[in-house]
């Protein structure tokens, strides 16, 4: 939800047995969450103006649960998005830091005559992140039952002599946690627990290929300010039953009219590795883009380049070849763990 697109192809391939996005893929794996932002929405009337500002349901979330959403402007184009959480006395809001700036002017020019007050909540949460199927196990033995957390539900949980904020985090493939503390210091202690209790500590390009593996979007990478709710393929963040907020008319036209023209989807590449935004074509006219791309090989030390992008629904109704500068791009289904030979 963070970085814009970069115009450089990866240069190294990431092998699916190297130590960290094996241990994603396999076992347990941590991460810091140091690009996450918070935002604190406040005021009596937070609830009724958020659920107005957002696709997907805020009345109905009660404490301790959340809701993956966009952010739109009126013509129904996507701002942001963020994941949105309820507790007793605010709304909280996680993005990328980067989005953090920008929806703060953003939501703050439609409050009105409304009870609601923003603040950046970024500075005082502190964050890991507990990846792979072994994850749930840990997080038992060190004393933090996730037990009873179904995925986008939280909650607070004595640690040491601290509370740890636990989110069952989204995730398309493997189980994925965050754990939210109030200092620094907190949050270098309780990383440290979890590396000695056997997580492998992470970096951002495994993250990124774990990703892409799951089929993930990232906002300015995969969607942009132009791109619109159903073309992404986000059913998540969409709710059709909550009543009216900002961009819907454009949103209920879209699902009474029955599809977009083109949806995101993954890709398996045959041929060079392209850059990200590279064209795709079919019979020689425009088909759609890659927006994120990654080299992987494979436990045969095979090579596999997966993407994610966009393509004309046309183009994947017929199952017509998709061709880029280079190479073949072949439509598969997300998450694309399948096309990767996931050994230990």
């Amino acid at each position: 939800m963070t970085t814009a697109a970069t115009s450089n192809p990866p240069q190294e391939a990431i092998s699916t047995s190297q130590p960290q996005l094996a241990a994603l893929l396999h076992g347990a794996a941590v991460a810091t969450l140091d690009q996450t932002g918070w935002l604190r929405v406040t005021g009596s009337d937070r609830v009724r103006w958020l659920n107005g500002m957002v696709t997907n349901s805020v009345q109905d979330l009660a404490p301790g649960q959340g809701a993956y959403n966009f952010f739109l402007n009126a013509q129904g184009r996507i701002q942001g998005d963020g994941y949105i959480f309820a507790s007793p006395d605010a709304l909280l809001i996680e993005t990328a830091c980067q989005q953090v700036a920008t929806l703060i002017p953003y939501l703050d020019h439609y409050i009105i005559m409304d009870d609601v007050e923003l603040a950046d909540a970024s500075d005082i949460r502190h964050g890991i992140s507990l990846i792979g199927p072994e994850a749930t196990a840990l997080l038992t033995k060190l004393g933090l039952d996730t037990s009873q957390l179904a995925e986008l539900e939280s909650a607070s949980l004595p640690w040491n002599s601290t509370t740890v904020t636990v989110i069952h985090a989204f995730s398309a493939l493997v189980p994925r946690f965050e754990l939210w503390v109030d200092t620094s210091a907190d949050a270098e202690a309780l990383l440290d627990a979890v590396k000695n209790s056997g997580a492998v500590l992470t970096g951002a390009a495994s993250l990124e290929a774990l990703r892409i593996i799951e089929g993930t979007p990232l906002y300015g990478t995969d969607v942009r300010d132009r791109d619109l709710p159903q073309e992404t393929n986000q059913t998540r963040a969409l709710h059709f039953a909550k009543g009216c907020y900002l961009g819907q008319e454009i949103v209920e036209r879209i699902r009474s009219r029955g599809n977009v023209h083109r949806t995101f989807t993954a890709f398996r590449l045959e041929g060079s590795v392209p850059a990200s935004g590279t064209a795709l074509e079919s019979a020689g006219k425009a088909a759609g883009e890659l927006t994120s791309i990654v080299s992987l090989t494979d436990d045969q030390n095979q090579p596999v380049t997966l993407a994610l992008g966009y393509a004309r629904r046309e183009a994947l109704d017929r199952n017509e070849p998709l061709s880029y500068s280079g190479g073949i791009a072949h439509p598969v289904s997300i998450p694309a763990a399948a096309e990767i030979k996931l050994s230990r």
